[in-house]
């Protein structure tokens, strides 16, 4: 297990919900981060295979990540999915993944419930004061668990509501010039509707908008002024799935993603420091009328994430997968093709996905070489609903 060193006073300003970036031209960058950021790591393979696509595509077991009113429409009244995802391999780290865990129950045919957990490790860190003084090794790990009930309110609408808990433990008990640092703990809520406009082949349109991590602040110490932005988020999604016979189907969507967080004010000096009472005031700032003033601003457009991918199936047992994302560079730049296979037998489910490398050298995505391993299980339990919902691929 590689181990990582780092300073603690440089991971503590790595854990505060922003970070200002400054290009070399005269052109200045202010990227909008936020605390927690794993809850925007893709947390299934399928979905990973398709840039990250999911509020509009078809329910699954991992529905919940991305948009949790697509349960009721599901064909199987269970499922259960559970993924690995080596984080940042490209970078020889090889201690660092993110596992979750999700599943659904169809209560009737009209309503069900869900759970599902996220659980990001950061590898063992060796903390070190200003010195050089080893303060001791950690292993900073973060949580986020939700609980959420969905509903169908017609035959081609449905809305879900989830509550999720969110602990992050970075660097819980350390001290460095007189602070004590503490797990973060944070509450947060999701709203999503999904309206399926599929005919009973499986063919036509499907929409999704979701709106996540609706909560609190999260702080690593016991002042109360220094609390940070989790990563509230909307997503609009569309769906098309043509069904070219009884074998073979194609399903490709496009995904729009908007962080419903401001970004950290940034003064016009020479040297782009942070003015240090509209920092106070930004901090200050509650949650409600963070979401609002995140649409300030006159580069909305440059703030919007894009997901789109496409999947191919064969029988619905064989899988083809390919997507892209795109970040505008002003906000990080994150661009990456993805590609994916699927296979099914009986209940059971397998999918792979892979990050196509991109760039070199000092521009070479981190991201580069990400794989991602799911599996799942669609569940009759006694009562197989297909015969009264959707058609929709599951």
């Amino acid at each position: 297990m590689k181990r990582l060193t780092f300073r603690l006073t440089v991971l503590l300003s790595l854990l505060g919900g922003f970070n200002l970036l400054h290009a070399q031209s005269a052109d200045q960058l202010n990227v909008i981060t936020t605390a927690v950021p794993f809850l925007r790591i893709s947390p299934d393979a399928r979905a990973g295979g398709m840039g990250d696509l999911g509020a509009a595509t078809s329910p699954d077991a991992n529905s919940s990540f991305y948009n949790l009113a697509k349960t009721p429409f599901a064909k199987k009244p269970i499922g259960i999915g559970l993924t690995y995802t080596p984080w940042l391999k490209d970078l020889g780290l090889n201690d660092v993944y993110l596992l979750s865990a999700a599943g659904y129950y169809q209560l009737d045919n009209q309503q069900a419930i869900s759970a599902s957990i996220r659980y990001f490790s950061l590898g063992n860190i060796q903390f070190t004061d200003y010195s050089g003084t080893t303060l001791g090794e950690g292993r900073p790990r973060e949580v986020g668990a939700d609980f959420g009930y969905s509903r169908k309110l017609s035959d081609k609408l449905g809305i879900a509501l989830a509550i999720r808990y969110i602990n992050s433990n970075l660097a819980g008990g350390y001290a460095s010039t007189g602070t004590t640092y503490k797990p973060g703990n944070a509450v947060a809520g999701d709203i999503s509707l999904f309206y399926n406009n599929q005919n009973e082949a499986g063919e036509g349109f499907s929409y999704g908008l979701t709106l996540t991590n609706l909560g609190t602040k999260i702080g690593y110490t016991n002042d109360a002024t220094q609390k940070d932005y989790i990563p509230a988020n909307l997503t609009l999604g569309a769906a098309y799935t043509k069904v070219f016979d009884e074998d073979n189907k194609i399903m490709v969507g496009l995904d729009l993603h908007k962080l419903l967080v401001p970004a950290a004010p940034v003064s016009v000096d020479n040297g782009g420091s942070q003015d240090s009472a509209n920092l106070v005031n930004y901090r200050n700032s509650s949650v409600v009328s963070s979401w609002f003033k995140s649409f300030s601003g006159p580069s909305q457009l440059k703030l919007i994430n894009i997901s789109f991918g496409a999947e191919y199936s064969y029988q619905d047992q064989f899988f083809a997968r390919v997507g892209y994302f795109y970040e505008d560079k002003s906000q990080g730049g994150r661009q990456y093709f993805t590609a994916g296979v699927g296979v099914r037998y009986s209940v059971m489910q397998l999918n792979f996905s892979y990050l196509v490398p991109s760039g070199s050298g000092v521009t070479r995505n981190p991201l580069s070489n990400t794989l991602r391993f799911g599996l799942s299980f669609d569940l009759d339990g006694g009562n197989d609903n297909s015969s009264s919902t959707s058609n929709t691929e599951n």
